[in-house]
């Protein structure tokens, strides 16, 4: 996919029938999400992105590793692609969603197609991702939108950056939400947010996650927490108590025990409630793309339908019928590969700049 073949937007009308469109930012003739017969089914259209054989080495483009300061004693490592003259090309910062991290395919794709395209890509590990257990004491959680305020702020200030861009997926998309609301447009170097799948209602969704019908991903991500945990828990001595680990079947038992402990919240409950963007999307003051499925096994549409977000007039909502969790995986059209998501993403910001 080059930036040639990216074509414009078209506002999609038939509400709550089909692929739903708030048209927020006068555009026209986006391509309609439309998957096979067999990419219908929520959940091979999830799992199908992450097993299909696809390219998305960044050998050719250039790379550096670079460590964030987001509060004492805390760093995040981002692996950056910059342009040759990077003051002067619009930034995206790339966050994953749970148990990923800089390298998820998903990550990968939109850097690539995105740096082709002539943005600056830095693709974020959040705290303890990506093999960087050892650059914080803390865990990560749904909450800390703080950390991509300051890495904002850092570019802006340090590397004098005016046109940035957050990115997020999943978790990952909940946290730059949150972190643009509470920003209310007050960092001018912040020129827009895209989210994908947002997980803006933690309570709902890690609810609909604990279903029977979601059992395999509940169970992929649980036994990753755990891993991480030991994992941590050997890097920092006496600070989590693993005991109670092995009796534990459900991520809000995790949750309550280790991640709302760590962060700073009550527990479980107060936790899920205040990591949630849905509390400030209407603060979001600058160009936003919100893409979900109303397929999404564990992210429920019904959280997308809030006049906070339906009423707020910086944000664009692309909702197929189908799409699975954050995958958007149809057959190639229009020149464009088989990742729809993906290239909404880049489309969105070039059509901004």
């Amino acid at each position: 996919m080059t930036c040639k073949s990216i074509p414009a937007y078209k506002e999609i009308l038939a509400i709550h029938h089909t692929d739903i469109g708030y048209d927020r930012l006068n555009m026209h003739d986006t391509p309609s999400f439309t998957p096979p017969l067999l990419l219908r089914n929520a959940h091979v259209m999830t799992l199908a992105p992450r097993y299909w054989p696809r390219n998305i080495s960044l050998r050719r483009i250039p790379q550096t590793e670079r460590l964030f300061t987001t509060e004492p004693g805390t760093q995040l490592l981002g692996i950056c692609h910059w342009q040759p003259r990077p003051a002067e090309s619009s930034t995206l910062i790339l966050v994953h969603g749970l148990e990923g991290c800089a390298d998820s395919h998903y990550m990968r794709g939109v850097a690539a197609k995105a740096y082709r395209c002539g943005f600056n890509v830095v693709r974020m590990n959040q705290r303890t991702c990506g093999g960087t257990e050892q650059l914080t004491p803390t865990l990560y959680n749904s909450g800390l939108s703080g950390d991509y305020r300051e890495i904002v702020r850092e570019l802006a200030s340090v590397d004098r950056l005016t046109h940035i861009w957050l990115v997020g997926y999943s978790m990952g998309g909940n946290l730059v939400l949150k972190a643009t609301g509470e920003m209310e447009g007050t960092v001018p170097a912040l020129a827009g947010v895209i989210a994908v799948c947002p997980n803006i209602d933690p309570t709902q969704c890690v609810e609909a996650l604990e279903q029977p019908r979601n059992w395999i991903y509940h169970q992929h991500f649980l036994s990753r927490l755990k891993a991480r945990m030991k994992r941590k828990a050997g890097l920092f001595p006496g600070k989590w108590d693993l005991r109670a680990m092995g009796s534990m079947k459900t991520i809000s038992q995790f949750d309550d025990y280790y991640t709302a402990r760590d962060g700073g919240y009550r527990d479980g409950a107060d936790y899920y409630d205040r990591a949630g963007a849905r509390h400030v999307l209407h603060q979001i003051a600058v160009p936003t793309l919100i893409i979900t499925a109303q397929d999404d096994p564990f992210i429920p549409y019904s959280l997308f339908t809030s006049p906070e977000l339906i009423e707020n007039q910086s944000i664009t909502l692309l909702a197929p019928r189908h799409g699975g969790h954050c995958g958007f995986f149809s057959l190639s059209q229009n020149g464009e590969d088989a990742y729809w998501a993906e290239n909404r993403i880049v489309e969105f910001v070039s059509r901004a700049r």
